[in-house]
This record gives structure tokens, C-alpha cells and sequence, in this order.
């Protein structure tokens, strides 16, 4: 096994949300989730030379926030794009970017309601089907509380089809993305002030534990990281709260079983300082043993 790193964190191997490269053979699969909050303005500030430094072999993209025709060129250089810009302009959009070209390539999680809005798309590659998912981020009560309830609650049940069509394929099942839910306490700094925020609702935190408890998948991050308080993957633009790392853990590798067993290394790539930032997210990177 062979450890090195690379230009864009200050250190190597000292803190487990700076990226560590770890590679066994031609065997390992590096994928990374990232929501860059407009991928114009993420290009801009550094995109795609954190791509070329990382040598991802699959990207998972939430809120992209422009039509296909608006996405810059170098963006899908060197890869397959599968991408769902929405019915929304300037808001939501996924993608999944690939080295390999997808044997298939499906979009939305078969919602009436939801399907338009570019939050859901996934790709068959050999041994693995890969997902790129933005929830919604909802509201402490109200319509969107009630439109959050209800796409995740259909998305569930999705997951669980999508795992069964991904086994009888032979395939393992991965869903990256932006899932706008800390799940507990150490997934949070300032837990005890957000008891009633959005994204560390009850409810909202209920349905994760059911997730990877009953559901059986497993959130990778914190299987390789089970004491560790975040690391966080999301700090607001505002105030100090990337200066002092007051952030939340709502990005996440969502896998099942048998993936999640073949994770070999998961890492929170976070910026050497605020002004180095691509996005208000921080890229999750994990290598999979395949």
C-alpha cells in the first residue's frame, strides 16, 4: 500500500478531513461527492484543479445551477458526463462524471412530484451503480418541511429498489451527495444550538438512523471514522465558521453493505484557508477497494 500527497491541503496524514492517497494495484475506485454551489462560480475559484490533483475516477456534483450548454467545457474533460440540470434555472441540478462510460444511465427516483427538479441520477459501471443525490434542504415547518418529508420518504423506498435491481446486476450500490441532514451530535459543532434547525430536525434525524440501521446501508464516513466529531463537510460563507471549524456533516457516501466493506480510505477535503474555498461544501473522497 502506498501512501503520498498531494498540492491542495496544507499537511499530509496528520488530520483525516485532509485528503491522503492510498492505492492498492489498479483495484481501487476514487470517488468523490461535492456540491459546489454553482459549478461556474466553482470553476472560478479552482474546480478543476482540485479534480486534476485528486485523480477521481468518478465525481458526484450536486446544485451544478446551469443548463447543459452553460456547463464549462474543461469540466466533463477526461470524463463521461451523466447530468440532470432540473426544470429550475439557476437552482438544483446533479451530475455524475465517469472516466469509464456507463453501460446505463438513469435520472429521478420515479416521483411525479419530484422528478423535474434535478435532484437525482445514477450510472451503471462494472460492479457498481453510482448515484448522485441533492435533498432537499426543507424548513422547520411549512411547505418545504412537507415537500422534504415526502421526497425522503419516496426516496427511501426508492433506495431500496435501486439496491435490489443493483444485486440482481451483480453490481454494489453508492449514493453520493448532498443530504442536507446532520445525523447526530458529532456531525455538528454547535449541535445543542440547531436542537430546532433545519437539517438536524428529530424527524429529519430518525430517518437516517432508520437508513443505516434497518434500511442496512451504510454511511462510509463515519464507518471509517466512528469517534471522531465530524469531520465536517459543510461551514457557512458567513461569520467565522470555516475559520473555526463550526461546521456540519451533510455530505455523505451512502453504500451498501458489501461496498461499504471495500472501503479502503474516506477523507473531508477541506480547504487550506477561506479564500481557497471552491464551494461552501468541502469535496468527500473515498477509495474503494473494488
Amino acid at each position: 500500500m502506498i501512501a503520498s500527497c498531494v498540492g491542495y491541503v496544507a499537511e499530509c496524514g496528520t488530520n483525516p478531513t485532509q485528503l491522503v492517497i492510498i492505492r492498492e494495484g489498479e483495484r481501487v475506485l476514487r470517488i468523490a461527492t461535492h456540491n459546489v454551489n454553482g459549478i461556474r462560480a466553482a470553476v472560478r475559484r479552482g474546480y478543476r484543479a482540485w479534480v486534476d490533483a485528486r485523480d477521481l475516477d468518478v465525481i458526484c456534483l450536486q446544485e451544478v445551477r446551469a443548463p447543459r450548454e452553460e456547463v464549462p467545457a474543461d469540466v466533463a474533460d477526461g470524463y463521461h458526463l451523466a447530468f440532470d440540470a432540473g426544470d429550475r434555472a439557476g437552482r438544483n441540478g446533479v451530475a455524475v462524471l465517469t472516466r469509464e462510460e456507463p453501460s446505463a444511465i438513469r435520472v429521478g427516483i420515479g416521483s411525479a412530484e419530484f422528478d423535474l427538479h434535478g435532484r437525482y441520477v445514477e450510472v451503471d459501471l462494472p460492479g457498481i451503480t453510482v448515484a448522485s443525490l441533492y435533498l432537499p434542504k426543507g424548513d422547520v415547518y411549512g411547505p418545504k418541511y412537507e415537500a422534504k418529508m415526502r421526497f425522503m420518504a419516496e426516496f427511501e423506498a426508492y433506495l431500496k429498489q435501486a439496491r435490489t435491481r443493483a444485486k440482481k446486476s451483480s453490481r454494489e450500490l453508492l449514493v453520493c451527495g448532498d443530504f442536507n441532514i446532520a445525523h447526530a451530535e458529532v456531525d455538528i459543532k454547535a449541535w445543542k444550538a440547531n436542537l430546532k434547525s433545519d437539517g438536524f430536525l428529530p424527524e429529519e434525524r430518525a430517518w437516517l438512523t432508520e437508513l443505516f440501521g434497518a434500511a442496512k446501508f451504510v454511511d462510509v464516513i463515519r464507518m471509517l471514522y466512528p469517534d471522531q466529531a465530524g469531520p465536517y463537510s459543510w461551514w457557512s460563507w458567513r461569520g467565522k465558521a470555516f475559520d473555526n471549524d463550526a461546521g456540519w456533516r451533510i455530505d455523505y457516501h451512502v453504500a451498501s453493505a458489501g461496498l461499504a466493506e471495500r472501503a479502503a480510505a474516506g477523507t473531508v477535503d477541506r480547504a487550506a484557508s477561506y479564500a481557497e474555498r471552491i464551494s461552501d461544501h468541502a469535496p468527500v473522497t473515498v477509495d474503494y477497494d473494488i
